[in-house]
């Protein structure tokens, strides 16, 4: 009995920071779900481009503070640079440009949303591929079943072909899994904060110019939508968003916490209705709540 009581124990201390990695995982998606939103708003007084690359800007401004007020290093070790530039690569660059011109193209809110859905099962391979997670059978079932789900949605929406747009937010989730991964693999050793802090520290080189050319040769329109918009995307979803979601792959583990992000889609979809006063019909909800079931059957699954 003892021995069996014993196990149980063992058990739950084991379970404990799975769930703890899943709770933090949502934090990050909730923060993450208001991007595509506050992009368009941005996007309203400032240039696609600028908005792409000057949010990062932003938000190396706020990891320096941070950096500076911890008293720690402002670079990373040497020997994580390749790791820190993969990360820069997908969600400082990646991401933000491939999502800002899909929507500059003309993508809905909604209709991004939910292509992102398909961001948890890249992020799933990549936990494979570079942080060498092996996740079970029913786990793989049930991601292949979400993005099946998202891909049927998305071809139905575009008349049975994709356009240039879905393509780009094809090009921004395969970029964004790349950076998840890698940061959630540094993560097992490294504060969330700083890992971001550091991918964005490094990439200023590039940021900085880049976001003063464009400031200085694209039109800009000042106004209190286009200014909130680049604070959220600067502050929250390249920085503060970052915090727990990063902790939240390391605990969890990168392809099981990773699932939680197939609730992003939905959650998109209430910001856009709230703040932006899109409408969206029966297929839209369909895809999104499809999704939910599955991160339900993978967040059951063990790896």
């Amino acid at each position: 009995m003892k021995n069996q009581d014993s196990a149980i124990v063992a058990e739950r201390v084991a379970v404990n920071p799975a769930r703890r990695g899943t709770t933090l995982a949502f934090l990050g998606v909730l923060a993450f779900s208001g991007s595509i939103p506050a992009t368009v708003y941005a996007m309203r007084g400032f240039d696609p481009w600028l908005v792409a690359i000057g949010r990062a800007l932003i938000a190396a401004v706020i990891a320096l503070i941070c950096l500076k007020a911890a008293r720690v290093p402002l670079l990373p070790p040497r020997a994580q640079w390749r790791s820190y530039a993969l990360i820069s690569l997908g969600v400082v660059f990646g991401f933000p440009v491939f999502s800002s011109l899909a929507l500059d193209l003309g993508a809905s809110t909604a209709h991004a949303a939910v292509i992102v859905g398909l961001l948890p099962a890249a992020t799933a391979a990549f936990a494979v591929l570079r942080a060498g997670e092996r996740p079970r059978p029913v786990f793989w079932a049930a991601c292949t079943a979400g993005a099946l789900s998202i891909t049927v949605f998305t071809l139905s929406q575009g008349g049975g072909s994709a356009s240039l747009a879905d393509f780009l937010m094809i090009g921004a989730l395969l970029s964004a899994a790349l950076g998840y991964t890698e940061g959630g693999r540094l993560a097992r050793d490294e504060p969330g904060w700083r890992v971001i802090s550091y991918a964005l520290v490094l990439s200023l080189p590039i940021t900085l110019p880049v976001t003063a050319v464009l400031a200085a040769t694209t039109p800009i329109t000042l106004s209190a939508d286009a200014l909130a918009g680049f604070a959220y995307v600067g502050g929250v979803s390249m920085f503060l968003g970052f915090i727990p979601w990063y902790a939240g792959l390391a605990l969890g583990g990168i392809a099981r916490a990773g699932q939680v992000q197939l609730v992003q889609p939905l959650l998109t979809l209430v910001w856009a209705w709230l703040l932006l006063g899109e409408r969206f019909g029966l297929a839209t909800v369909a895809g999104a709540l499809a999704v939910l079931v599955c991160v339900a059957i993978t967040q059951r699954s063990r790896s």
